[in-house]
């Protein structure tokens, strides 16, 4: 229980908007380690290389301590960091996978991770995905993914990132929903 009060205490925030974006990203940044796990049980020995993809949770993990000093630029890293991560990813188990609708929650953040004041913010956070989305077919280095799979394999993780991206984007629209009141 000490270390869910520690972890709470962590990803708690005074402005309630900061707050819903230090519980996502905290949020991600542990499931980040548990991602490759459903991959190895999925599709077996192929996924281990896809252990390189925890390497971004502690990136995830972080902004809960940036937005203390940095409440704005936390809120900014999230959606910037989740479209990193994503392009990152798709090129590692190729656009086959369905690992690019990702792109579809980091676009929910950028939109809602602003008051309007700051609406200004979102417009670059909102066109790196959607941009990066419409590219993807012309970007020649995504064509060849460096994990193989087979079309099973690939049947497999489509199913298990479109059950990702659903339970990801219902998480956020219920976090950013309790603001509302």
């Amino acid at each position: 229980m000490k270390v869910i009060s520690d972890l709470r205490a962590y990803i708690t925030n005074p402005d309630p908007l900061t707050g819903a974006t230090c519980l996502v990203a905290a949020i991600i940044g542990i499931n980040g380690p548990v991602y490759p796990l459903y991959l190895s049980f999925m599709i077996g020995p192929a996924a281990a290389p896809a252990l390189i993809t925890v390497l971004s949770s502690p990136l995830f993990l972080a902004i809960p301590l940036l937005a203390r000093f940095y409440p704005r630029t936390a809120r900014a890293s999230l959606p910037l960091l989740g479209t990193l991560n994503t392009i990152w990813c798709i090129k590692l188990l190729g656009i086959p996978s369905g690992v690019e609708l990702f792109l579809l929650p980091c676009i929910s953040l950028a939109a809602l991770s602003f008051t309007a004041r700051e609406r200004w913010l979102s417009f670059p956070l909102l066109a790196l995905p959607i941009g990066f989305y419409l590219m993807q077919p012309f970007i020649s280095g995504l064509a060849t993914p460096l994990l193989h799979f087979s079309p099973a394999q690939l049947k497999a993780l489509v199913t298990l990132n479109i059950a990702s991206v659903g339970t990801l984007t219902a998480f956020l629209s219920l976090t950013y929903a309790r603001l509302r009141g």
